[in-house]
């Protein structure tokens, strides 16, 4: 199944709602072109307890002095990823991202960054393994093209490189 059928007229819809940014420096979210898709691509599910899965999170979380920040500010989103070890200690990460409430973060990294309780799960036999490495990007990306053909390669890629069965997305 193509996985946006409705690419052309997105696209379309898109770059008018880009230009007009660009001719008022104001973002107009009424009129964002919304994606609807009339079915959910699928694939065999897989035994959990069996998989080794890779934890990725839209946070924003980076580590400051080694990697980049994310370009929080820019209204037209940031598309790259992060590979943070899954042994790094919650209070080295940094978040940049500037469209979510950071107030259950601050109170408690693990609303975000699950690890601790995924770790526990793959100790009670319930996850076979979790990978290695998160994968942290920033879930603000208005352009639908950009995260099919950049942010969600470079994250199948992570996945295939580290050769997981199964990903765990915690949106922020």
């Amino acid at each position: 199944m193509e996985s946006f059928p409705q690419r052309l007229q997105w696209s379309a819809a898109y770059e008018d709602w880009e230009r007009r940014y660009y001719e008022t420096g104001a973002v107009d979210w009424t009129r964002y072109p919304t994606v609807r898709l009339d079915a959910t691509p699928a694939s065999p599910g897989v035994v959990l307890a069996e998989s080794s899965m890779l934890f990725v999170s839209s946070a924003g979380g980076y580590l400051p002095g080694t990697q980049a920040a994310f370009d929080a500010s820019n209204v037209l989103g940031d598309y790259s990823i992060r590979r943070i070890p899954l042994a790094t200690s919650q209070s080295a990460y940094a978040y940049a991202h500037e469209h979510y409430v950071h107030d259950a973060r601050i109170a408690d990294a693990q609303v975000l960054l699950p690890i601790a309780h995924l770790l526990d799960l793959q100790d009670a036999g319930a996850i076979g393994e979790v990978a290695g490495e998160v994968v942290s990007y920033m879930g603000y990306q208005p352009d639908v093209r950009r995260i099919i053909d950049e942010t969600i390669p470079a994250i199948v890629a992570v996945a295939q490189e580290l050769r997981v069965q199964v990903a765990f997305l915690v949106p922020s």
